[in-house]
């Protein structure tokens, strides 16, 4: 090897390495220069690297991939647990709306069956009330009956609110988190569903109260036309007994059904008291309550007193009004004529049958203007005033009679001016 020149500068040069090459004649040689060798060794370093790295990849490649595949496997299993768990939750909101809507529409057809129920009392009252009205039991009806006013109308407003929030129920399902934590249909329809059934509870109320207030009038005034007949010694019942085709009644007997509506109770109240009314009303009119010569007056009333022609005590079996000759006479009640001709000391004479025994005569009659068998009502002209018969002068004698006994005429008379105020 050549010797390693020396440098001019700091004395001796590094020596170089050659590397020679022989092949036969021929020889060849390199010298290994510093940056080769530095280039051969981080060759060889990454070389290395490469390869320890590449091992260690062969080697931790399946715990690498296993810890890969466990991670993404605990990741999507938690996201099936947050999906199930929202899931859960949509479903019982879901059915949680479902139930809310159910009950919603439950209430409402409540709701709306009381509605209708109040509507068909209307209709019965309608009736009562025209008849209660037509009786002189009632005045004109106010608001407080109809389920067809103000409040009414307020009602089925809030009905259709109820229906409305009901109908909007499946829109909400996209909200369901958010309805999650608010106040439910239900409960929102709640107050609704208060607001209506009060409404409706104060109209029952009404139309009960205004029932039995019209019962209360037309019991009292029946007691009063009762009371008053039974003072002339005639009561309503016997009228019934009499065999009135009007009031007969009857049928097989069948049990009785059990009434617990108070509604029902309270109309089957007032039609009782407005048939008793008309039972009592129907029996005054028919019975001899009338004047039968308004504008005269009285000149002798009935019972014991001293007789004209004779001179003696004699029963004077009716009263006498004064009235001029030719003054129209009129039946005091509806009824039948059975007498209408000259009858022995009462002169000219119409006598009417009012049924259950009960008869009227207009004696000393100038000129008679009805005939046997025909039918009178109250105040229809029967005569004219004179005086036929045993008679003192024109006058007209006025009888009443219950079986053929006198009764005191003025008893009816009385009676009839306190049943005016009950008559109409």
């Amino acid at each position: 090897m050549a010797e390693r020149p020396e440098n001019r500068v700091f004395g001796k040069r590094a020596q170089q390495h050659v590397v020679i090459f022989a092949s036969g004649d021929k020889i060849r040689h390199m010298t290994i220069r510093p940056w080769m060798a530095a280039v051969a060794f981080c060759f060889a370093g990454m070389f290395t690297v490469g390869y320890l790295a590449a091992t260690s990849y062969l080697v931790l490649r399946d715990d690498l991939i296993g810890a890969t595949m466990a991670r993404q496997a605990r990741m999507q299993h938690d996201y099936e647990d947050r999906i199930s768990a929202l899931r859960a939750q949509v479903d019982r909101v879901t059915s949680r709306q479902l139930l809310d809507q159910q009950v919603v529409e439950e209430k409402v057809e409540k709701l709306m069956q009381q509605q209708l129920a109040l509507s068909a009392r209307h209709g019965k009252l309608d009736a009562l009330l025209n008849r209660a009205e037509n009786a002189g039991a009632a005045a004109p009806v106010t608001d407080g009956i109809p389920v067809t006013d103000g409040r009414r109308a307020d009602a089925v407003g809030a009905i259709n609110a109820i229906m409305g929030a009901t109908g909007s129920a499946s829109q909400k399902t996209a909200q369901l988190a958010y309805a999650a934590t608010n106040e439910s249909v239900a409960d929102r329809a709640d107050r609704l569903f208060s607001k209506v059934t009060l409404s409706l509870k104060d109209l029952e109320h009404e139309q009960i109260n205004r029932i039995q207030s019209l019962t209360a009038g037309a019991s009292e005034t029946a007691d009063a036309i009762q009371t008053i007949l039974r003072r002339t010694g005639f009561d309503v019942a016997e009228k019934a007994e009499g065999g009135d085709s009007e009031t007969a009644i009857g049928g097989p007997f069948v049990e009785p059904v059990d009434v617990t509506d108070p509604f029902e109770t309270s109309i089957n109240d007032l039609d009782t008291a407005l048939d008793r009314l008309d039972n009592a009303r129907r029996t005054a009119r028919k019975l001899p309550f009338g004047n039968p010569s308004p504008a005269s007056s009285i000149t002798s009333r009935f019972g014991n007193r001293t007789d004209p022609f004779l001179g003696r005590l004699a029963l004077h079996a009716g009263i006498d009004f004064r009235a001029r000759t030719g003054t129209q006479i009129g039946a005091t009640g509806a009824g039948t004529v059975v007498v209408a001709a000259r009858n022995g000391g009462y002169g000219n004479m119409v006598e009417i049958d009012h049924g259950n025994g009960l008869t009227t005569r207009y004696a000393h009659l100038s000129r008679v203007l009805v005939k046997v068998g025909d039918h009178v009502e109250a105040s229809t002209p029967i005569g004219l005033s004179g005086t036929t018969g045993r008679s003192t002068g024109p006058h007209l004698h006025y009888e009443v009679r219950r079986d053929g006994k006198a009764l005191d005429p003025m008893r009816f008379l009385t009676a009839g001016m306190k049943l005016t105020t009950y008559m109409d």
